[in-house]
């Protein structure tokens, strides 16, 4: 039996619903709280392969990331109150279902960042039912022209303020984000600068807190001693996966050198480490509390340098809409080390919106002690979370059980 994390004691059971805890084996997942009104710890095991159908050594080649199947994709430079930006878009808009939206971290694009996930075999269930719009952040993409000199980045805040105009130029009516790093900092300003317009957050990596004079000070000797890739590359792995993960972090150390223009990417790059503290706080904690309004779903690695900062973006964040997945045996980019993991993680996300319940779980098995359904969406009215429970044991407690096999 996996040890289950529970650093928040879950609240006691509400009108809304039971509570449910589920347990697994050695190999599977582990969920607590499976109910929207409580918070969620999921726990996965190692998946060896760092990429589906790949060994090392393709990892060293830059078609690696860059050749995906962009055939039905279209790109657009949209206009936004702080200049241009970059977007690539699959799909139209279905009746009243919200678009996936992405965000890179600092130091990638949308596709070093994105495409090993979005072009893993089980995410082509969850992309045919929706239309995906990745956005590069100002000068990051592929083929980006350098900045003037004297340019000014947008900061972090500006970067979320451009968001609304992607969404008014394709017509969505709301949005889930998914976000990596910096991308996961500017989708939850974005969600918090326009609830309505986001109907759930997939955060990455995110890091709520501000840098400190100490941490800018370390930064700026860093500077001096260090290439701007190297800076960036112990902001994506941490040291263990730098030293052991040879192939990967090598394959991106080239990515982040030759893909990304260099000026561009030190001006975002500076303006990321300039960020202020996340505003946001746990309802009730602080008078006037502000909080993420829509579910989210928290990510990290137990091997990821930014998982101090996810633990306590979970502390902040209302537990009852919040969900939290610690992939075991993963660094910093579960979703290029563990796609089909995080996939599954995702369906389950959106189902608990009431989207794609019948969607396969290829991977997970349900045992006849659990029954977890989610209200079907049409494109009609914007769905709601929902589930249901089937029978309690005992007075006034719940013991269902889901067994995972993965």
């Amino acid at each position: 039996m996996m040890e289950l994390l529970d650093p928040y004691p879950s609240p006691p059971p509400t009108p809304e619903g039971p509570r449910r805890r589920m347990f697994v084996g050695d190999t599977g997942l582990l969920l607590h709280d499976v109910t929207m009104a409580g918070l969620q710890e999921l726990r996965f095991p190692e998946e060896k392969p760092l990429l589906r159908g790949q060994d090392a050594a393709e990892l060293e080649n830059s078609d690696t990331f860059l050749l995906a199947v962009d055939t039905d994709w279209k790109e657009h430079d949209i206009e936004t109150p702080y200049g241009l930006l970059h977007v690539v878009i699959r799909g139209s808009p279905k009746g009243n279902r919200p678009a996936i939206l992405t965000y890179h971290d600092v130091g990638l694009n949308h596709k070093l960042c994105f495409n090993t996930f979005f072009n893993f075999e089980d995410m082509q269930e969850i992309t045919k039912h929706f239309v995906v719009c990745h956005v590069d952040a100002p000068g990051q993409q592929v083929g980006a022209s350098q900045f003037p000199q004297g340019y000014q980045f947008p900061s972090m805040e500006q970067l979320a303020a451009m968001l609304p105009s992607v969404v008014q130029h394709f017509g969505f009516k709301y949005v889930i984000g998914i976000g990596v790093g910096a991308g996961a900092y500017v989708l939850a300003k974005f969600a918090l600068i326009f609830p309505d317009l986001v109907e759930g957050l997939v955060l990455m990596n995110i890091d709520p807190n501000g840098k400190g004079w100490i941490d800018w000070a370390a930064t700026k000797l860093s500077g001096l001693t260090s290439t701007l890739p190297d800076m960036v590359l112990s902001h994506l792995f941490s040291q263990e996966e730098l030293v052991s993960n040879t192939e990967l972090v090598q394959s991106y150390r080239q990515q982040i050198g030759n893909v990304v223009n260099q000026a561009n990417l030190q001006l975002f790059w500076n303006m990321y480490n300039s960020r202020r503290d996340l505003d946001i706080n746990r309802p009730g904690m602080v008078p006037n509390a502000k909080t993420l309004r829509c579910p989210v779903m928290l990510v990290v690695g137990d091997n990821a340098p930014a998982e101090d900062g996810v633990v306590e973006c979970n502390s902040k964040l209302d537990p009852t809409t919040t969900t939290f997945l610690k992939m075991a045996d993963s660094g910093g980019l579960p979703q290029v080390t563990q796609p089909g993991k995080l996939t599954e993680a995702f369906k389950y996300f959106l189902q608990g919106m009431g989207y794609m319940p019948s969607a396969s779980m290829t991977r997970l098995a349900r045992s006849r002690t659990a029954s977890l359904t989610s209200a079907s969406s049409v494109d009609g009215s914007r769905p709601q979370a929902c589930t249901h429970s089937e029978s309690s044991e005992g007075l006034g407690q719940v013991n269902h059980t889901m067994e995972v096999s993965c």
